[in-house]
């Protein structure tokens, strides 16, 4: 009762002080409740949600350096330009400059452009739609086996209309990191994606454009496709289909990320990625190995992932010169298995059998890394 009571006036104080800022915090029982929420409040509005312009001009400063302050506004767009290009190296709440214009220049992590903000030292916004799939994931999850593995929920909130996950920050405690996001399992679309059997031209052009030699005599005979033709299509040309993960991009301190990578297929491509991504350190990669191995112990006791496919989710691999992490991130395609329906994740995926390959291609990549490793 007493901790009910308290998490219920930490909200409250949380939305009393977020009322100032146009923040709604969604009253929660399942997230984990944070040390000195009022100081923190405090902390985040000062930091992120200052009205004044000179405080946030003094607040971007601090983040970047010194800036001409006749010519205030260029700079501050200058000034979320550099933060995007360096999003891997923040961890500094945001300004209020890079929350006003958050709509045009949201930070960019490698295979998330446009999809985070930081707010408070050690979290960050994820903006969200209005399905709030990802959300009961999150707040399922915090008794969970895999909840080690995935990033710490805090809240469900708006601001200006729009919805967010705060959650944690995971490069917070890294500093200098390097960073992949390797998007799992065989498959990347839901099922009720492509029950629609009706044959389209639109899809169809966007096959031949990828691939003018793709369609069969039949297909460019109607030049029409299913849905689902389009997207077995595309999930086959890249690693997917044959390994069960796939890169979807990467970035090594001080470079450019690498991105575009979907058509890397074949698995001696995919092992030339990674001799480019992983670190030189041979405890750091088996530091690596060990933690997607107590993933795939944890996914096999879990109750959760025992009743759900997990479609479209990635893990993501963050190191520096002294550690390495692995979280589970992404979960907007994550449901419930239909009622008596059971997969084991391995298993290949036809329509209705709600496979996801996730296991498959754990340990896919489990074993890739392992051959690195042995070079």
């Amino acid at each position: 009762m007493g901790s009910n009571a308290s998490r219920d006036q930490a909200a409250n104080g949380q939305n009393q002080a977020a009322n100032n800022c146009d923040i709604t915090y969604k009253k929660s029982n399942s997230s984990p409740t944070r040390s000195m929420p009022k100081t923190r409040w405090k902390q985040l509005t000062k930091a992120a949600f200052t009205k004044q312009k000179q405080n946030s001009f003094n607040s971007t400063k601090a983040i970047n350096g010194s800036a001409d302050s006749t010519n205030e506004e260029a700079n501050d767009f200058s000034r979320i330009q550099l933060l995007a290009l360096k999003s891997l190296e923040l961890t500094a709440p945001a300004s209020d400059v890079v929350l006003r214009n958050r709509s045009k220049n949201w930070l960019q992590l490698s295979g998330h452009e446009g999809a985070f903000a930081p707010a408070a030292p050690g979290t960050i916004w994820k903006k969200r739609g209005c399905d709030d799939t990802e959300v009961k994931v999150y707040k399922a999850l915090v008794n969970d086996k895999m909840s080690e593995m995935v990033p710490k929920f805090y809240a469900d909130l708006e601001f200006n209309g729009e919805n967010f996950i705060e959650m944690q920050d995971l490069l917070h405690s890294f500093k200098n990191p390097s960073i992949m996001d390797i998007k799992m399992g065989t498959r990347t679309f839901l099922e009720s994606e492509v029950n629609n059997s009706k044959a389209r031209s639109d899809l169809y052009e966007k096959m031949i454009k990828i691939d003018p030699e793709a369609a069969t005599p039949e297909e460019n005979e109607i030049r029409a496709i299913t849905k689902l033709r389009y997207m077995t299509f595309r999930e086959n040309r890249s690693s997917s289909s044959t390994l069960g993960f796939r890169i979807e991009g990467y970035r090594l301190h001080g470079k450019e990320p690498a991105k575009d990578l979907q058509f890397v297929r074949h698995k001696e491509e995919v092992i030339e990625q990674f001799k480019k991504f992983l670190p030189n350190s041979n405890e750091l990669q088996e530091q690596l190995i060990n933690k997607l191995k107590k993933l795939r112990e944890n996914l096999m006791s879990s109750e959760f992932f025992k009743n759900h496919e997990i479609i479209g989710s990635s893990l993501l691999i963050i190191y520096d010169q002294k550690k390495v992490g692995v979280w589970m991130i992404d979960f907007a395609k994550t449901l419930p298995l239909p009622k008596g329906v059971n997969v084991d994740h391995t298993s290949p995926w036809t329509l209705g059998n709600h496979e996801d390959g996730y296991l498959f291609g754990l340990s896919n990549l489990i074993n890739i890394l392992q051959e690195v490793l042995n070079c």
